[in-house]
């Protein structure tokens, strides 16, 4: 019979688990608010600069797993916590921005020109298509057990960083907290290459950080 979460296997309280969701680096979509959804658009050279910045932080918290998004954004920004951990990572195509159909490589304003209502609806926290893509709860779907499965993984007081997109770690966050969908907006946007870490208890996963980094930074296209 395995310990509880938050005890070690002499049955004292630890630290338990905890997941580090990471957003990747700056891209040029970023800065000029395009959609990027899947389109795989590479770091700029401030997202690169983020990315090392940020590395060192998360390295010293000594991660025991690294698993990203196969996205080149995303990529790009584990392989510089990998340089300074040594570990390998886990590429998988689940934890993959919302798939956002005709909005992708929009302006949030064509897309509004274009797909007002659409817009608005999903401002208003309504479940949308975005430009004929994914729903936020189906991202929810294929992202969360990706994390869940490699935090099972992890040894009790083991950390594990998911190096994802805005949308994608919003909503999976919403989901391991066993929120109701049309809450997870409540979540503010992750600015580029900050994060959140849940930790594991007896009640499940709660929020202890959130949109966490070295200095404040503006959040720029967050569901990208």
């Amino acid at each position: 019979m395995s310990a509880p979460a938050g005890a070690n296997a002499g049955g004292k309280p630890g630290r338990g688990r905890r997941v580090i969701l990471w957003r990747h680096g700056q891209t040029a979509w970023n800065v000029e608010r395009r959609f990027q959804g899947t389109t795989d658009v590479a770091l700029t050279e401030t997202g690169v600069t983020q990315a090392r910045r940020a590395a060192r932080l998360l390295a010293s918290l000594q991660p025991a797993a690294i698993v990203a998004s196969d996205l080149q954004r995303a990529a790009r920004t584990a392989a510089e916590l990998a340089a300074l951990t040594g570990l390998d990572v886990a590429h998988d195509e689940g934890l993959r921005e919302t798939y956002a159909g005709v909005w992708q490589g929009l302006t949030h304003e064509e897309i509004i020109a274009r797909h007002g209502d659409e817009y608005a609806a999903w401002k208003r926290g309504e479940p949308v298509r975005r430009g004929g893509g994914e729903l936020e709860t189906e991202v929810a779907e294929r992202a969360a057990p990706v994390v869940l499965r490699h935090a099972e993984k992890l040894p009790d007081d083991g950390t594990l960083v998911v190096v994802s997109h805005g949308g994608t770690i919003r909503t999976t966050i919403g989901r391991l907290l066993g929120l109701e969908a049309q809450h997870w907006e409540s979540l503010g946007g992750l600015s580029n290459c900050c994060w959140s870490v849940l930790g594991e208890s007896v009640r499940g996963w709660r929020l202890l950080e959130h949109n966490a980094g070295t200095l404040p930074e503006p959040v720029l296209g967050d569901d990208d």
